[in-house]
């Protein structure tokens, strides 16, 4: 028997605010994300949890929260920081193995940036993946549904990461040193850290070009 899962609302809002009314000058901003959902899974699960493998609006036959997230973001003199927190079904499966409140953390790094005359930045934290290109925000991806392909990349990771930008802002390069594959607290046992890379060519606004790579052992 074909099994098939139907999507019957997907509601998600983007809130933006402010703490003053000229932002461009305002180097601390406040945002929102809030991502409600119904599905309905024919195969009618057991428990009303779709299959291990789908992470996003995986309960059957009911309303639910998917992601439910605020941030706060700082940037100014070559300093920048990044905390959002969030709850919601994404943030129970995804993030089930961290250990208490690193559960209902979506976000969290600062940064410096290393030179004057360069785009060049040193980022550490939690942030989210080098890999893959859908998002745990819905309204980023080009489905509602997750693929399967997508599921088998992380959506967050921690770490440390260097990033320059090109003056034109059409090449990309970063190098990573993780703490695993999508992890924030490493793997019990684990002395080791993984490595990645990613560059990144943009030639026009309607092209992008991406390699990114991966080295750990989780």
């Amino acid at each position: 028997m074909k099994k098939g899962f139907l999507t019957i609302m997907g509601f998600s809002a983007l809130l933006l605010a402010t703490a003053q009314e000229k932002k461009e000058t305002n180097p601390l901003s406040f945002s929102g994300y809030l991502e409600t959902y119904y599905s309905y899974d024919f195969g009618k699960p057991a428990l009303q949890n779709r299959p291990s493998f789908v992470y996003s609006h995986n309960r059957h036959n009911e309303f639910n929260l998917n992601l439910g997230m605020v941030k706060a973001a700082y940037q100014q003199n070559g300093v920048r920081a990044n905390l959002a927190l969030a709850a919601g079904t994404y943030m129970n499966a995804n993030l089930a193995a961290e250990p208490g409140v690193l559960k209902n953390i979506f976000e969290a790094n600062a940064g410096v940036k290393l030179s004057k005359t360069s785009n060049l930045w040193i980022d550490a934290g939690i942030f989210a993946s080098h890999i893959g290109f859908e998002s745990a925000i819905g309204k980023d991806c080009w489905t509602l549904t997750r693929g399967i392909l997508a599921d088998n990349s992380p959506y967050y990771e921690s770490g440390v990461k260097l990033t320059y930008t090109s003056p034109n802002e059409k090449w990309i390069m970063s190098g990573l040193l993780l703490n695993g594959w999508q992890r924030i607290q490493r793997v019990p046992g684990n002395s080791t850290l993984g490595i990645g890379h990613q560059l990144t060519y943009k030639p026009n606004a309607k092209i992008t070009l991406n390699s990114s790579s991966f080295i750990g052992n989780d």
